[in-house]
C-alpha cells in the first residue's frame, strides 16, 4: 500500500512551510533517518527525515513552492515489494494548495468611511469658542446629513448627553456654538440616544485604513510593494497580539559600566589559546553582552516570583533562567535562547551566543532553540541609542533594552568623577511581574552589573 509523506509541523505554531529543496528524487531508495527534503518555516530551514523504508514513487510538491499547508501530501512512497509505478497513482497526491506569492499587497476590509467624512465644506471663518479638533467623527442627523457645529459646541453636547440634531444653530450658515448649546442644556433640550457598540468602539477593535487606501496616498510608480514573508507576518502577529493582551508597564535603571569593563578587559587578556586552521586563537572573547545575559540570569534566579509566565488559570514558574537574545538577521528578528543560564559561565555563554548567533543568520535553527525562554535581551547600544523600549516577548514576562554605554559625571564617595553610565531599561506583565516586584529584579540586575565579580562565583 503506498505511504504518504505529508507536511510535517516542525513548530506547535506552524500552519505552512516553504519546500525549498528535495534532496531525493524518484526511484531513491529511503530508510527511517534519511533526509529527504529541506523545508523552511517562518524562521529556520530544516532537515525532514523519512520515517519508513520505501522507493520515492512520486514527488507530490515539486521544490521551491510557498506555503504548503502541514499535513499536505508532498510525496509518495512505494512500500516493500510494491510497484512503484502503482503506487505513484494510488497514493493520495491531492494535497492543500499552496498559496502563490502575492506580487501585491492583500486587500483588507475597511470600516465604510462616513459620508460626513468625504469632500470638506468650504472653510469657514475661525470661531471665537472654536476648541481643539474633535477626535471622533462630525455629529450627522437622522437623515444622514452633517450637523455643523464647532469643536468646542460638540464637546459641550457629549458632555452633557445632548442630540445636536434637536440645537439649532445661531453661528454662520446655521453652525452651532457653545452659546447655543449651553441654552439647549439650560432648558432641557432632546437627549442623545444611546449608542450601540459600533466597529470603533470599544467592543471591537477598530480597524486601520486598508490596503487600497494607503496606497492612494502615494503617486503610482514612486513606489514598489516588497510581498511579506513568514517571518515578517509572524512578527507582525505576535508583537500585535502582545501590545493588545499584555498590560506592560517600564521600569529604567542607571547601571555603572566601568567595573565591569575592567573585569571584561582582564579576563579576555588571560583567555587561553587553541590553534584552529586560521592559527592560534583565544578560547573565548567576552562582549559586554554576555555579562548582560548572565547578570539577567543571575537576577532571576535571585527573584523567582519574576521568573514567571502568565496563564488563565496559574502562574508558571520557570525553575531555571532561559535568556532569549534579541538577534538582528536580514529583514527580520529572531531570538535564540540561552538555555539555564544562571548555570553556565560567561565563557560558555558567550561561544553558545555566538553560535546560535551564527545559525539563526543561516536559518539553521531548530525550533526548541528560539522557542519558549522566560525573559529576554534586546541590546542597541552598538547603534549608539541611549535608551529605549521593547515589547514583552509572549509568553515571557519581563525582557530588558540595553543602551549604550555612555561617559557622563557620576558621584563616588562624595567626590564627581567621570563613569561609563549605561540605561538599561525592562518591560514587565503586569500580570505577573507587579511595580515593587519589577523593581527588586532590575535592582538585582543592577547589582550584578556594578559587582561584577559576583558573577564569577
Amino acid at each position: 500500500m503506498p505511504i504518504n509523506i505529508t507536511m510535517p509541523a516542525l513548530s506547535p505554531t506552524m500552519e505552512e512551510g516553504n519546500l525549498t529543496k528535495w534532496l531525493v528524487k524518484e526511484g531513491d531508495k529511503v530508510g527511517p533517518g534519511d533526509v529527504i527534503a529541506e523545508i523552511e518555516t517562518d524562521k529556520a530551514t530544516m532537515e525532514v527525515e523519512a520515517v519508513d523504508e520505501g522507493v520515492v514513487a512520486k514527488l507530490v510538491v515539486p521544490a521551491g513552492t510557498e506555503a504548503v499547508k502541514v499535513n499536505a501530501v508532498i510525496a509518495i512512497l512505494a512500500a516493500e515489494g510494491e510497484d512503484v509505478a502503482d503506487a505513484a497513482k494510488g497514493g493520495d497526491a491531492a494535497p492543500a494548495k499552496a498559496e502563490a506569492p502575492k506580487q501585491e499587497a492583500a486587500k483588507v476590509e475597511a470600516p465604510k468611511e462616513e459620508k460626513t467624512e468625504a469632500a470638506p465644506a468650504k472653510a469657514e471663518k475661525p470661531v471665537a469658542d472654536q476648541g481643539p479638533a474633535p477626535s471622533t467623527p462630525a455629529p450627522v442627523s437622522k437623515s444622514g446629513e452633517r450637523i455643523f457645529a464647532s469643536p468646542l459646541a460638540r464637546r459641550l453636547a457629549k458632555d452633557a448627553g445632548l442630540d445636536l440634531s434637536a440645537v439649532s444653530g445661531s453661528g454662520p450658515h446655521g453652525r452651532i456654538v457653545k452659546t447655543d448649546v449651553e441654552k439647549a442644556a439650560a432648558s432641557g433640550g432632546a437627549k442623545a440616544p444611546a449608542a450601540a457598540p459600533s466597529a470603533g468602539s470599544a467592543a471591537a477593535p477598530a480597524k486601520g485604513p486598508s490596503d487600497e487606501n494607503i496606497l492612494k496616498l502615494f503617486a503610482e510608480g514612486s513606489y514598489e510593494l516588497l510581498p511579506h514573508d513568514g517571518m515578517r507576518k509572524t512578527i507582525a502577529s505576535r508583537l500585535t497580539e502582545s501590545t493588545q493582551t499584555v498590560p506592560s508597564y517600564t521600569v529604567s535603571m542607571e547601571c555603572e559600566l566601568d567595573a565591569m569593563l575592567k573585569l571584561r578587559a582582564e579576563i579576555n587578556a588571560s583567555a587561553p589559546v587553541k590553534k584552529t586552521e586560521k592559527g592560534e586563537v583565544p578560547a573565548f572573547k567576552l562582549s559586554v553582552n554576555d555579562f548582560i545575559i548572565k547578570a539577567m540570569a543571575l537576577a532571576l534566579r535571585d527573584v523567582p516570583m519574576a521568573n514567571a509566565s502568565w496563564t488563565s488559570t496559574a502562574r508558571v514558574l520557570h525553575k531555571h533562567a532561559d535568556v532569549g537574545v534579541a538577534v538582528s538577521i536580514p529583514d527580520g528578528l529572531i531570538t535564540p535562547i540561552v538555555r539555564n543560564a544562571e548555570t553556565k559561565t560567561l565563557s560558555a555563554i558567550s561561544n553558545e551566543v555566538k553560535d546560535l548567533a551564527k545559525r539563526a543568520r543561516d536559518k539553521k535553527l531548530k525550533p526548541e532553540e528560539y522557542q519558549g525562554g522566560t525573559t529576554s535581551v534586546s541590546n542597541l547600544g552598538m547603534f549608539g541609542v541611549s535608551s529605549f523600549t521593547s515589547i514583552v516577548n509572549l509568553p515571557q514576562a519581563s525582557i530588558v533594552s540595553i543602551g549604550a554605554g555612555v561617559e557622563k559625571p557620576v558621584v563616588r564617595g562624595g567626590k564627581i568623577e567621570v563613569g561609563t553610565v549605561m540605561t538599561a531599561t525592562f518591560a514587565f506583565d503586569h500580570r505577573v511581574i507587579d511595580g515593587a516586584l519589577g523593581a527588586e529584579l532590575a535592582s538585582a540586575f543592577k547589582r550584578y552589573i556594578e559587582n561584577p565579580m559576583g558573577m564569577l562565583v
